[in-house]
């Protein structure tokens, strides 16, 4: 394959060549694990997006949520360049960092690549608006502005380098999680979150504190998809996985239902 071939079947952003195809990754590096749990934990990140005049990559601060499959969603305005960037060509990226004490470079960091496109369908924009708002509650306050619309990232690809000695390019299915059969998950979400949130809030703290680890806090509930749940409280978010694929509202629940019991009994 010529080196022009090569380059045209390329993922973007992809390093071919640099990590030789029979190199041993570290055996605690998992790269798909790595890139699903960065892209639904970090809540800001880098915009790169290309100056509409001159071409250049310019890079802005965003807040980032994601869809129930894990495409990046942002709430951007108008009347800022990287709208009118992506409006004249809309291919982007966004880049996701862990902080951490020590060298940042010694923290995994994930950059996704892709396309964004407005969502223009209301009811697909309710309940996009609803996600996003539940991990940046306090957008409400501009959310519903006419100039801010939600783009969601149509994915093409991903880098992951989780520190160093450790790198691996992702198309976007190994980062995405297929979500054709989980229609019934999507339309009881927001009513199995609110419930949870209002009505189950010791279940919550015990899912963050004992599953997850976490230290103790105002913790909340923020998305489900197939394969897990979110939470947060304030700054701080947690993931954590179900133990087989939920796709229902009541598979949500009985799964909620049995986590909590064991983790109660794990704790006692």
């Amino acid at each position: 394959m010529t080196d022009e071939a090569a380059k045209a079947d390329a993922l973007p952003g992809a390093m071919p060549g640099n990590i030789p195809e029979n190199a041993r990754q570290p055996e605690d590096f998992k790269p798909v694990e790595w890139g699903r749990d960065i892209l639904r934990s970090i809540r800001t990140g880098a915009l790169g997006t290309l100056d509409r005049n001159t071409g250049h990559p310019v890079t802005t601060l965003a807040n980032v949520a994601t869809d129930t499959d894990g495409s990046p969603l942002i709430l951007i305005s108008k009347l800022a360049s990287h709208t009118a960037n992506l409006a004249a060509d809309a291919r982007a990226s966004v880049l996701l960092a862990r902080l951490g004490k020590g060298d940042p470079q010694a923290h995994p960091r994930l950059t996704v690549l892709g396309t964004f496109a407005r969502v223009e369908d209301a009811a697909e924009r309710s309940r996009l608006k609803a996600r996003f708002l539940a991990r940046h509650p306090k957008a409400q306050i501009y959310i519903d502005f006419p100039d801010f619309g939600i783009f969601r990232m149509s994915v093409a690809s991903a880098h992951l380098n989780g520190g160093f000695a450790r790198a691996a390019d992702l198309a976007g299915s190994d980062l995405l999680i297929d979500v054709a059969d989980a229609e019934g998950l999507i339309a009881s979400e927001a009513g199995a979150i609110a419930h949870m949130n209002e009505d189950h809030a010791d279940a919550v703290s015990i899912y963050a504190t004992v599953l997850a680890k976490e230290e103790p806090g105002p913790w909340r509930m923020t998305g489900a998809d197939p394969e897990g749940f979110d939470l947060m409280a304030g700054d701080r978010t947690a993931r954590i996985l179900f133990p087989h694929r939920v796709t229902s509202g009541e598979m949500l629940h009985k799964t909620l239902v049995q986590m909590v019991r064991e983790a109660r009994a794990k704790a006692a």
